[in-house]
């Protein structure tokens, strides 16, 4: 089956990791992507590490397969001429400079949409336009945009880590991550429109944007009382026993999300009287006496390894599992059958799997993240000829 986005041509402008992100999902759905970075340098995680690879860093390598490297200086007239003629034959354009920097070039959204006849650019009416910032375009369009500050004042560090400690952020850069992934669903939306209309679009989101609409229930929370949340570790504001909970050896993660896992739970554990406890019948009775519960609970759980735990709760349907680690977490997807991975090509990591799976096309390995420049020659020679099919930039991905 050809991959759902075979034949589109997308011009990656963008760096560090949502705009990365994004463009490697489209590469693996079949886009031929052209990642362009500055000489030298290139993308700033090439050099954020350890850990390294044989190539460059393992944080570059995560978002980078399956690109053609090219690399342009946007300061010099004659590699500025190549950038707009990428942007003039391609169908999405990704980019993450501050808001303006775009415009200044000649290769903002109404620039390559409309062209420039007096320099021989085409008109590129149905481009799809991916702008990504920090704070928008507007009033907040002069602030930088990282992850880490967005986690700060964006509320999610006032949510995460232990209720009497200080603020934390999550263990990844995930604001970035969200709005990778609604950058890829706004990019696809586009494209469905264009084809109904032909006409492409600006598609632009926001790292704070993106975080506020990633807080669900506790975003709707505040604004149905007018009280921010609070930290409260493990536990969850709506829902007990939602939490991990201390056994002989580690801790455990229980989730019971009705009245019928918690009383599965309760005889899984030998203690079938809580279950039939007035104090615990609903969900609503078990938050208000949350504490004793868990006290409850943990002294039983204390008596025995989470191992023990983990293999009576699956066994009664309650959803629980050990508080594990990446290396446990791969292979429990591996044991599951779930394929985690792709293997690594020869002198290169190996690649986590991309999660979209779709009947008749699997995304594979791709190639490997490219070198700094690795495909000048190839793209420049692109863009200088007179076919703009993209015949001209077919690889053969089993040889890479």
């Amino acid at each position: 089956m050809t991959a759902p986005l075979d034949g589109l041509l997308v011009a990656d402008f963008s760096r560090v990791l949502a705009g990365p992100f994004a463009t490697m999902y489209l590469a693996d759905l079949g886009a031929t992507v052209v990642k362009v970075e500055r000489p030298g340098g290139g993308d700033d995680t090439r050099a954020w590490g350890p850990p390294w690879t044989e190539h460059t860093s393992s944080y570059f390598e995560s978002v980078n397969r399956s690109k053609l490297g090219l690399t342009l200086d946007l300061g010099d007239p004659a590699d500025l001429a190549l950038a707009r003629e990428l942007a003039a034959r391609a169908d999405v354009l990704v980019e993450n400079f501050r808001s303006g920097t775009m415009q200044r070039l000649g290769l903002g959204f109404e620039q390559v949409r409309v062209g420039d006849a007096s320099v021989g650019r085409p008109a590129n009416p149905g481009i799809v336009y991916a702008s990504i910032t920090g704070y928008g375009s507007g009033a907040g369009a002069a602030l930088p945009g990282y992850d880490f500050v967005v986690q700060a004042v964006g509320g999610l560090m006032s949510i995460t880590g232990d209720p009497a400690g200080p603020a934390q952020k999550v263990g990844v850069a995930l604001v970035d991550v969200l709005t990778g992934k609604d950058a890829v669903i706004g990019i696809l939306a586009a494209i469905a429109g264009r084809a109904r209309t032909g006409q492409g679009a600006h598609v632009e989101v926001d790292l704070l944007s993106s975080l506020l609409g990633a807080l669900v229930n506790q975003a709707s929370g505040y604004l149905a009382t007018g009280t921010p949340p609070r930290r409260m570790g493990n536990r969850h504001p709506s829902i007990a026993p939602y939490e991990t909970l201390a056994c002989a050896d580690g801790e455990i993660a229980v989730a019971c999300g009705n009245d019928g896992q918690f009383r599965r739970l309760a005889a899984a554990v030998g203690l079938p009287a809580l279950g039939d406890d007035p104090a615990y019948a609903t969900n609503g009775d078990r938050v208000a006496h949350r504490d004793a519960l868990a006290a409850a609970l943990e002294a039983r759980l204390r008596e025995a390894p989470v191992a023990h735990w983990d293999a009576l709760l699956r066994e009664a349907g309650v959803p629980a599992g050990p508080v594990g680690d990446l290396g446990s977490a791969f292979r429990l997807a591996a044991s599951l059958g779930l394929e985690p991975t792709y293997a690594a090509r020869p002198g290169h990591v190996a690649q986590v799997r991309n999660p979209v799976r779709l009947s008749g096309h699997d995304p594979g390995p791709g190639m490997p993240p490219p070198r700094l420049g690795e495909h000048d020659a190839l793209v420049r020679g692109w863009l200088t000829g007179s076919d703009r099919s993209l015949a001209g930039l077919a690889l053969d991905l089993t040889e890479c």
